[in-house]
């Protein structure tokens, strides 16, 4: 009498069936998930902060990303000209504007 081949754990776990529909369900929900808590919020806030870029005029108060604080006397395509003292203007790139301290109406 012969006794039965034994086969190794790695080849019968091999054959095991695969997950079917919820090898594919994992990898959709991170990818939603990582929409919903990361990409979405930031595209948000990019517009909000186009919005506010797009409606800066003449004689508003503003800050930069680097902290200097001034106003606006002059408009470019791509950049502003803020004066932050008496005699002395500087001219800044749109997207470096932080915030709006004071709105001219």
């Amino acid at each position: 009498m012969s006794s039965p081949i034994e086969v190794p754990s790695f080849l019968a776990q091999a054959a095991a069936p695969s997950a079917g529909p919820m090898q594919f369900l994992f990898p959709v929900l991170m990818v939603a998930a990582i929409w919903f808590l990361i990409i979405a919020p930031q595209r948000k806030k990019q517009k909000e902060h186009q919005k506010m870029l797009d409606t800066l005029g003449t004689g508003d108060e503003v800050v930069t990303s680097g902290g200097i604080y001034g106003e606006i006397t002059n408009t470019k395509d791509d950049r502003f000209v803020i004066r932050i003292s008496e005699n002395t203007k500087i001219e800044v790139g749109k997207a470096f504007i932080h915030a709006v301290i004071k709105k001219t109406s």
